[in-house]
C-alpha cells in the first residue's frame, strides 16, 4: 500500500471541498428562489445560523468593446498594460 503524499492529500480535501460547495450552493438557490416569490422572505433563521437574501445590481464595464469602439490601437493597450506573474496549483485525478 502506497503511503498518500502531500498531492494526495490536496486532491482528496478539493475533492471534499468541491461536494460540500455544490451542497451549499444547491441550499442557496433553493432560499433564493424562496425568497424571490410574491411575498417571499429575505430572512431565514436556523437554530444555530441566519442567511439574509441581498439582491444587487451589478454593473460591468466591457472595456475591450469600448476601447475597440474607440479606435485605442493595440500598441496603446498594451504601453498601460501590465503583466505579473501568477501561480496556481492545478490538480486532477490520475
Amino acid at each position: 500500500m502506497e503511503l498518500m503524499t502531500d498531492v494526495d492529500v490536496l486532491g482528496a480535501k478539493l475533492a471534499q471541498i468541491a461536494v460540500l460547495t455544490d451542497d451549499a450552493n444547491k441550499i442557496k438557490d433553493a432560499l433564493k428562489d424562496s425568497a424571490t416569490l410574491p411575498g417571499g422572505s429575505k430572512v431565514y433563521s436556523g437554530a444555530l445560523f441566519k442567511a439574509t437574501i441581498v439582491e444587487q445590481d451589478r454593473k460591468v464595464v466591457d472595456y475591450k468593446k469600448m476601447l475597440a469602439d474607440l479606435g485605442v490601437s493595440a500598441d496603446t493597450i498594451a504601453k498601460y498594460t501590465n503583466t505579473t506573474a501568477v501561480f496556481a496549483v492545478k490538480t486532477t485525478s490520475l
